[in-house]
């Protein structure tokens, strides 16, 4: 059986469906972004739809988790449970209802069947089949003829199972022998054989339905043109192949996304990503200070590339560039250096105002007070040199405060025994000046080091050390400015002190 590639005519209609049984992984962030591009990029509408019809692995705050992330991502969608729409509700447990009436409808149209085995019952056959040599046994064309269902049972047992209510779950009936193909628009043209598909359950003995039946009734009835999904259920769309042809529905286009794999191979899994210490939920990205641009900019180019030289875009930008038939089937692996990498570039994009206002929960967070117009004068100094803004609190803390503690390694290499006296000497020369700038205090360490026969180095290295307490970090001499006069002087002198 073959489903043919089409283009749906009238307006885009996608939607990203996730499961609250978690809290948004990064996977399910990228599927998100690609449907919102997609959408945005051709003028349709972006729906979020709760797949919730797991009642045993529900989390309870995993919704508010999904919308919270979205937002936070500026993935704005024009349908949903928290706003509402033409379509709702928009929660599967809220829906049970109608999926299943079209269970039903399949059943008198001979597609779909009663099943009344019990989960002893099931076992059974998972063994028999086994003892035969059946490594993967599943309820199919084949051994639903041995098992209790309105296949095998007389008419008049089924009426009255139904009627005693007697637990019973509602499976599709998969041809036996049949080639199903479908056209993706990422990998092209895809078949399964239909002996190879087991009997879906499409509604459990609670009346909720399974994955399969929500989907496909709730992607038709929400008017839904393009699937635009993760690879990992490109095995279940046979199955919603047989779903829209038995029900008379027209099938929206499929894409399957790439998986993406952890950087030492092997999809990135919960256990393997924190083995590498990757995080996985969009909330841990959020905590780590992530900006949120940043993130979205990566995850767009886990699978698509714009086919230019250009990687940092806006979520504007994006929208404009965006297009499925770039986005390769390859699985692609994910790289936080990458990731982090783009996180500066947009820190270095902001206004040093932003930055600054940006900084400033981070200052409280860490117990640092200073004022706005002094932290602009250290963001102006660090833009180039951080990779999160919260470093303008920690890695920064020198700027507000004198170091209690000097790097130890930097302290053996830096420290020598001339320094602690020429240090001093910088201290009261320092002190003489009458306008302290970047400038003049550089001047007055050169003249120091020619007075005294030593190199610059020998001045400059103990005290960056006596200053920041560290060996490295931004221009010695502009730091200085920031930090200002009385306070270097006091630091030279404490560090000679200290340190000896």
């Amino acid at each position: 059986m073959e489903t043919q590639t089409h283009r749906i005519e009238g307006p885009v209609r996608v939607r990203f469906a996730p499961s609250p049984t978690g809290f948004l992984h990064i996977g399910g962030l990228r599927t998100a972004l690609y449907n919102f591009l997609f959408a945005r990029k051709h003028g349709g509408q972006f729906i979020l739809r709760i797949e919730d019809t797991d009642r045993e692995r529900y989390v309870p705050g995993a919704e508010e988790d999904i919308i919270e992330s979205l937002r936070w991502a500026g993935l704005s969608y024009d349908e949903g449970p928290d706003v509402g729409g033409p379509c709702g509700p928009y929660r599967q447990s809220e829906r049970k209802e109608l999926y299943l009436q079209y269970a039903k409808q399949l059943v008198e149209a001979g597609h779909a069947y009663y099943a009344f085995d019990t989960p002893e019952e099931l076992e059974e056959m998972r063994r028999r089949l086994q003892k035969s040599g059946n490594p993967s046994p599943k309820y199919d064309a084949i051994t639903r003829m041995s098992m209790r269902n309105s296949l095998t049972l007389p008419a008049e047992e089924v009426e009255r199972l139904l009627a005693e209510g007697v637990p019973y779950v509602i499976r599709l009936k998969v041809p036996r022998r049949e080639t199903i193909r479908f056209y993706d628009l990422i990998r092209g043209w895809v078949s399964f054989e239909s002996s190879e598909i087991d009997d879906q359950v499409l509604i459990k003995s609670d009346g909720m339905p399974t994955y399969h039946m929500a989907n496909v009734v709730d992607d038709h009835l929400m008017g839904i043109t393009h699937v635009i999904r993760g690879e990992e259920w490109l095995s279940s769309t046979p199955k919603h192949v047989l779903l829209y042809r038995y029900l008379g529905w027209e099938m929206p286009q499929m894409a399957h996304l790439p998986l993406i794999l952890s950087p030492k191979g092997g999809k990135l899994s919960k256990r393997n990503a924190e083995e590498l210490g990757i995080p996985v939920l969009v909330r841990q990205y959020r905590e780590l200070g992530y900006e949120p641009e940043a993130l979205v900019n990566y995850l767009a180019f886990l699978g698509w590339n714009p086919g230019t030289e250009q990687e940092v875009f806006t979520l504007e930008e994006l929208i404009e560039a965006f297009s499925l038939d770039r986005v390769r089937p390859a699985a692609v692996q994910f790289s936080l250096d990458k990731l982090q990498w783009y996180n500066q570039q947009f820190i270095r994009r902001m206004s040093v105002e932003e930055l600054a206002r940006k900084a400033m929960p981070y200052l409280k967070k860490h117990g640092i007070e200073a004022d706005e117009a002094y932290v602009q004068k250290v963001a102006a100094l660090m833009q180039e040199r951080i990779t999160f803004v919260e470093e303008l609190a920690t890695f920064c803390r020198f700027f507000y405060e004198d170091p209690t503690t000097y790097e130890e390694k930097g302290g053996q290499k830096r420290w020598k025994a001339n320094s602690a006296e020429l240090v001093r000497a910088y201290a009261d020369r320092l002190e003489q000046l009458k306008e302290f700038t970047a400038e003049t205090a550089e001047q007055a360490l050169r003249e120091l080091a020619e007075e005294r026969g030593v190199k610059a180095a020998e001045i400059i290295h103990p005290t960056r050390l006596a200053i920041s307490g560290l060996s490295f970090g931004p221009s010695l001499f502009e730091m200085m400015e920031v930090i200002g006069k009385e306070a270097c002087v006091r630091r030279l002198r404490r560090a000679a002190e200290v340190l000896g």
